[in-house]
């Protein structure tokens, strides 16, 4: 027996006999990785926290779904920054009981095939990485060591920049005096950068190549944000045991512990706010829920424009927010195979395809399903060979993903049609992408085309129904130097008692989704935060 007092930590309606109190101490609106974090920091603290999330599934995109007995994640390919010897890892362990673990994906967990037939494994071992540069490159010692220099600077100023993100946004002043190695840093494009250190394209798109983590290419993006990209991924990258669904167990286990509870199928229709405040939520059947406190982890932009009253949303601030653009949109190929997959060149860790040196191209053509070649770029991962709980089966059955950016425009005009209803013109152009995809891929991996047993395409309109960022996103807000200028992404919001987590108020992806959720508990409860991140 259990002495639990909650088993399972998340159903549609409170379990019964759960003794709901008439004011929580917090609201927290979505179950993504900044949401989990930030409600069980809350938990941790003492407080009985709701989460909602209007899927039917908890996690946001570290979440999983299942076709007969396929598993697969939906955004957990690799993640670094999960083991003991870092803070993330650390509180990760903390707020999980050390429940959630995680498994490395091997001495590379990055391999790079680029148009002239030079293939670069990324390994787990800053030294190791080092050194493969200067072998590759042996005319840019020079700029290698002077770009891993820049990463150093920028991972020594996060700590003062993320510290200064807790201040209100009327503070930002005041603040940037404190931070200004940073903000330089977040300031300059990741391509100025490359640009002052090298004139060998090769080689800049070699330290970019892994853009497609945080989803701007290197002439938009934040040199910061680029290098901490490759400072989260210096000792490897990492996948949960047991599968990414796992995260939202023991995170959302630790917030039921407490007595909170999370609901699925719970969908937020507006903050309330009386006397300029926020007070609680309506949900879309009208349920009103007060808090003390509401935690938005729905996103700050996706906040602004369908969260909050028009009176706010018209307000400069918001305005300023609703201004920058989101980062790109991607489809992902769904795969099921029979058979060894690992003899026909899968494996633990992630694999990409460039078909060309140019890395501003970030989109696949897809305007005319007549005339559509190759994506520019391939990221294709097998989370099956990463789990070492999963099990096989006699069949041997495993899973692949291929992923790649396109743009929202070309999906946005079926906004609004229902999953799986959307029309014969819909089904027709994604059974084109998907017949494309799939026979790209199949050609940098031949052997696994015996294999293939399950195949399908979610497109932007699948993240945008399940998860619903602006703009089909995955990363949210694109990270660029304007994105960092703007005072507003900060977890404390200009409206009192409303609070924002998750990647738009840190950096992108898990980990950055997980930060910006720290950062909104240690606003709601500065003391509390800084005493628990000193035990960790």
């Amino acid at each position: 027996m259990s002495d639990r007092p909650v088993r399972h930590p998340w159903s549609k309606h409170l379990p019964s006999g759960f003794a709901a109190p008439a004011l929580w101490d917090s609201i927290v609106i979505g179950s993504g990785m900044g949401g989990m974090t930030c409600a069980a920091m809350l938990a941790a603290l003492g407080q009985r926290v709701l989460v909602l999330e209007q899927h039917y599934v908890p996690g946001g995109f570290t979440h999983s779904f299942k076709r007969g007995k396929y598993h697969w994640d939906v955004g957990v390919h690799a993640v670094g920054e999960v083991t003991e010897r870092s803070m993330p890892g650390r509180l990760l362990a903390g707020l999980t009981g050390r429940r959630l673990q995680w498994a490395s994906l091997g001495p590379v967990y990055d391999a790079f095939v680029f148009p002239d037939g030079l293939q670069l494994g990324f390994p787990d071992n800053p030294q190791a990485f080092r050194a493969l540069l200067h072998d590759t490159f042996p005319d840019g010692h020079t700029a290698i060591d002077a770009y891993f220099a820049r990463v150093r600077e920028v991972s020594a100023a996060m700590r003062s920049y993320y510290l200064a993100r807790l201040a209100p946004p009327s503070a930002h002043v005041l603040t940037d005096m404190f931070t200004k190695t940073a903000r330089r840093a977040f300031g300059e494009t990741a391509k100025h950068a490359l640009d002052r250190l090298t004139d060998d394209t090769r080689l800049k798109t070699v330290l970019a190549a892994q853009w497609g983590y945080h989803g701007a290419t290197p002439s938009r993006a934040s040199l910061a944000i680029q290098a901490l990209v490759t400072k989260h991924f210096q000792w490897g990258g990492y996948y949960p045991v047991g599968g990414s669904s796992t995260i939202a167990q023991e995170l959302l286990q630790t917030v039921a512990d407490a007595g909170g509870y999370t609901r699925i199928s719970a969908d937020v229709a507006q903050i309330v706010l009386e006397n300029g405040a926020a007070v609680g939520v309506r949900m879309r059947d009208g349920e009103e829920i007060r808090a003390r406190r509401v935690i938005s982890a729905a996103g700050v932009s996706s906040t602004v424009q369908r969260l909050l009253p028009r009176e706010v949303a018209d307000t400069r601030w918001a305005a300023s927010v609703r201004a920058l653009p989101p980062a790109p949109a991607h489809v992902c190929l769904y795969l099921g195979f029979k058979g060894d997959i690992r003899s026909a060149g899968a494996g633990a860790y992630n694999q990409w395809y460039y078909d060309t040196w140019d890395t501003e191209l970030d989109a696949w053509d897809i305007a005319d399903p007549e005339r559509i070649a190759d994506a520019p770029v391939l990221y294709c991962s097998f989370p099956s060979l990463k789990d070492p709980a999963y099990d096989p089966g006699p069949e041997q059955r495993h899973t692949g993903e291929v992923v790649t950016f396109v743009p929202w425009d070309r999906f946005s005009g079926w906004l609004g049609t229902r999953w799986k209803r959307r029309g014969d013109d819909y089904d027709s152009f994604k059974k084109v992408l998907q017949d494309r995809l799939l026979e790209q891929f199949l050609k940098k991996l031949p052997g696994l085309r015996s294999m293939v047993d399950h195949v399908e395409l979610s497109t932007p309109l699948s993240t945008d129904t399940f998860v619903r960022p602006m703009g089909g996103s995955i990363y949210g807000i694109l990270p660029t130097p304007e994105r960092f200028a703007n005072p507003y992404l900060r977890p404390r919001s200009k409206i009192a008692g409303l609070f924002f987590a998750g990647s738009e108020v840190a950096t992108v992806g898990v980990i950055g989704a997980m930060m910006g959720g720290a950062l909104a508990a240690a606003a709601v409860d500065p003391v509390g935060a800084a005493r628990m991140l000193r035990g960790l």
